[in-house]
């Protein structure tokens, strides 16, 4: 059975470990860096970036975050952590874990109070899926290995490149856990790819 973790720092952790024991597979909250060595794969969860970065970086974490990525580990970034996975961010010098050909503007769907959802057309997932965008990023530039799976009126919210997937809104905040398999599928491939 593959080994998924969620970066229990910040954010709605509960919610993704529910979505990924729907997918039957065996769920770990990580709250501390060496718990990162046993998993086959890791979500990092939506929340508050620049929080999420203080914590990282309190814990120690953000070396250990860029071994698992250079290892060939999947990881999947929603709302915050797609701005932790981006390798440029709009109005900032510096990324954060920095490993996803692209660029990622925070908040750009507005405040808390503009927060809404929105049926979505995933590729590879599924032609409708209940997006909830809560002060949600959205990514401005993709590179050219970067393959776009969602738009929400012209802007990407959904991308993966190899080992990285990232969305903009919550799929963990919805009884739909479709977006949850399709990242479970890909640790269990890599995961398998290891093993060969």
């Amino acid at each position: 059975m593959v080994k998924i973790g969620v970066l229990a720092l910040q954010g709605a952790v509960r919610e993704h470990m529910k979505s990924l024991e729907a997918c039957d597979v065996e769920a770990i909250a990580v709250k501390r860096k060496e718990e990162l060595q046993d998993l086959d794969g890791l979500i990092l969860p939506g929340g508050e970036s620049t929080a999420m970065r203080r914590l990282i970086d309190k814990y120690d974490f953000m070396d250990a975050l860029k071994e698992f990525a250079h290892a060939g580990k999947p990881m999947f970034g929603t709302c915050a952590g797609l701005i932790l996975l981006a390798k440029d961010l709009v109005g900032y010098s510096e990324p954060h874990i920095g490993v996803m050909d692209i660029k990622v503007e925070r908040n750009s769907f507005g405040r808390q109070v503009d927060s809404f959802e929105a049926n979505l057309a995933i590729k590879d997932v599924t032609a409708s899926f209940p997006a909830v965008f809560i002060r949600a990023p959205h990514i401005v530039e993709a590179g050219e290995n970067v393959e776009i799976l969602a738009k929400h009126n012209d802007r990407i919210v959904a991308a993966r490149e190899g080992q990285f997937l990232g969305c903009s809104f919550h799929p963990e905040l919805t009884e739909d856990h479709r977006l949850t398999a399709y990242f479970t599928q890909m640790v269990k491939e890599a995961k398998a790819k290891h093993f060969v």
